[in-house]
């Protein structure tokens, strides 16, 4: 079994390992499993080495328009406080964890922005009642923090 590098041209941001245009190298099964199907990323090729500049254009001129538009959402997020209601056993833990699409959820519910679950960042799993802080990356240059609140159903 090798464990040989894989050389690719990313198409979506990754976190990690960077953003639409880029050249990575990777494992080759983290690459060939995980990546190229889920169409994150494509085979580095000469031919498609000529691509990376189209899709760097297109990402800048998108990253221009919505450099504005993530720091008004940063502006939004910061007003809110979301609140989830989960089931929570009699010291407070949870049966489960909080994930990132539940969290996209009660955004929604709260009034927020409309926001892809893959943009909400959880650093340590949320598995207990309160207050916690999970990070949204709005733009490669932006991010915000939001405050989440969790209780008991």
């Amino acid at each position: 079994m090798s464990r040989t590098p894989m050389k690719l041209i990313l198409t979506n941001d990754v976190t990690g390992l960077g953003g639409p245009g880029d050249v990575v190298e990777v494992a080759g099964g983290y690459g060939r499993n995980y990546l190229v199907p889920r169409g994150l990323a494509m085979r580095w090729t000469k031919g498609a080495e000529k691509q990376i500049e189209l899709i760097k254009r297109t990402r800048a001129a998108r990253d221009v328009r919505s450099l504005d538009d993530a720091k008004e959402t940063v502006k939004r997020l910061s007003a809110l406080t979301v609140q989830l209601r989960v089931r929570a056993g009699a010291q407070g833990r949870l049966f489960g964890s909080v994930s990132s699409s539940d969290i996209a959820q009660a955004l929604r519910a709260a009034g927020g922005p409309e926001l892809d679950r893959r943009r909400i960042e959880i650093a340590t799993p949320i598995r207990t009642i309160g207050s916690h802080q999970v990070t949204v990356r709005l733009h490669p240059d932006v991010t915000a923090t939001l405050d989440v609140e969790v209780s008991a159903s």
